[in-house]
This record gives structure tokens, C-alpha cells and sequence, in this order.
């Protein structure tokens, strides 16, 4: 089943041209990794897609929900369908583990605090955190703090995971266990979405592989040649 369609997208800051017509569709369990050098976009394309930022022009759909306007109703509804894992993890330092989880949860869900807490924790069980639930991100190591940036990413229950960077200053042990939850999120039926660096561990870990430059490129020529209008 098409969970994700974004069709012919642009996107600009300071008319500097990020993205340029890009399109991707997605099915449910499918794992896409987003490769390319520093600056053509890769991050940009995950915020977009996660509604952090607005596009230029084309069009978004999540379960045929649009995102293209992002104060419309539906596009919320959309929004909720997509989970990010930061970089650099964006955890609320003062929040315990389990707030830090269970705040999108109560906020946004409008869940009854004490079945957040329960859903919560049995996430936690699931990355083997449990026993930190009360601990602070700074009490963390970079793996426990990405597992719980996962936790927090799953905990709405989204069709689409986006995860930026995920393997970036990780041992070669936590690098597998990222690509074990990643794995096991995909066979539950998520369409995952990667922008990474590591090549390796995207052929290793994707069913298809997209540079981001190369799309840039072949837009380019299909525009010089007279393929394509501005």
C-alpha cells in the first residue's frame, strides 16, 4: 500500500535552490535511503516531509492526506503520520526519559497521562531502557539517547519514520542494533526514509537508494534539453 507520494516538489531559501522537482513515492515496510554530498538537500527533503518546512510548490500526500497547506486540518492529520529522528537526537534536557515521550503523547494525542506513561514504557522495554525511564538525556550515552529519540519518534504510531544521520558517531555494535530497529520497524509495516553519509550501511540496510545530487542533475538536462518547462 502507497503511503507516500510527494510529487515534483521545490524548495528555496534565500533563492538558493535546495530541491528541484523532486518526486518519490513510497510503499508501507519500504526502506529508502537518501544519499549525497553536504548541502543539496537531504535534510531539507526529511523536514519537509515531516512539515517542518514549507515547500515552494508540488505536493506532499500521506495516506492521500495532503501537507501542502500546513494550517489545514488534514495537513495536521497528515503531520501525525510522520515520526523524525534528529541527528543530533533534539531531546528535552529537562525532561526525564519518560516525559520525553510520553509529552507528544498527552500533548498532541491528548492521552490521559497515565496510559502515556504505559505506552511509554513498554517502548522503552522494547529499546532497553526501561531502567532509565527516570534518567535525563545528559545521564544518557549517544546510543541510549538515539534509542530514545526513536521511542519518541514511534510513540504517535506514524506510517512514516524519517531518521537523519542515524548511524553518525556510532561504534560499529550500536551501528547494527540501529539497523536491527530499523529492520523491525519496516517488517511491522512503517515506510522508513534515511538520509545518511554512510553508503555502506545504506546498501546494506535499503531497498532502494536515491541521490539526491544525481535527481539535481538529470533535472538539469531534462530542462536544457527542452524535455521539461520552468
Amino acid at each position: 500500500m502507497k503511503v507516500l507520494e510527494i510529487k515534483n516538489i521545490n524548495k528555496s531559501f534565500n533563492e538558493r535552490k535546495i530541491l528541484s522537482n523532486f518526486s518519490l513515492n513510497m510503499e508501507e515496510g519500504e526502506i529508502v535511503s537518501i544519499i549525497g554530498p553536504s548541502g543539496v538537500g537531504k535534510s531539507t527533503l526529511l523536514r519537509c516531509i515531516n512539515g517542518l518546512e514549507k515547500i515552494d510548490s508540488g505536493e506532499i500526500l500521506i495516506n492521500n492526506k495532503s501537507l501542502k497547506r500546513k494550517k489545514d486540518k488534514i495537513s495536521k492529520e497528515a503531520n501525525l503520520e510522520v515520526g523524525l529522528v534528529f541527528q543530533d537526537y533534539n531531546l528535552f534536557p529537562q525532561y526525564s526519559v519518560i516525559k520525553n515521550i510520553t509529552l507528544p503523547l498527552t500533548t498532541v494525542l491528548k492521552i490521559e497521562k497515565e496510559e502515556a506513561t504505559k505506552q511509554a514504557e513498554e517502548l522503552l522495554k522494547k529499546m532497553n531502557l526501561l531502567e532509565k525511564r527516570y534518567s535525563y538525556p545528559y545521564e544518557l550515552s549517544g546510543g541510549e539517547r538515539q534509542r530514545v529519540a526513536i521511542a519518541r519518534a514511534i510513540a504517535t504510531n506514524p506510517k512514516i519514520i524519517c531518521f537523519d544521520e542515524p548511524t553518525s558517531a556510532l561504534d560499529p555494535k550500536l551501528v547494527m542494533q540501529v539497523s536491527k530497529t530499523i529492520k523491525d520497524l519496516a517488517n511491522i509495516g512503517k515506510a522508513i526514509i534515511i538520509v545518511t553519509h554512510d553508503i555502506s550501511f545504506a546498501e546494506q540496510i535499503s531497498d532502494r537508494i536515491i541521490d539526491v545530487k544525481l535527481e539535481f542533475v538529470k533535472w538539469m538536462w531534462k530542462v536544457w534539453c527542452g524535455k521539461w518547462d520552468l
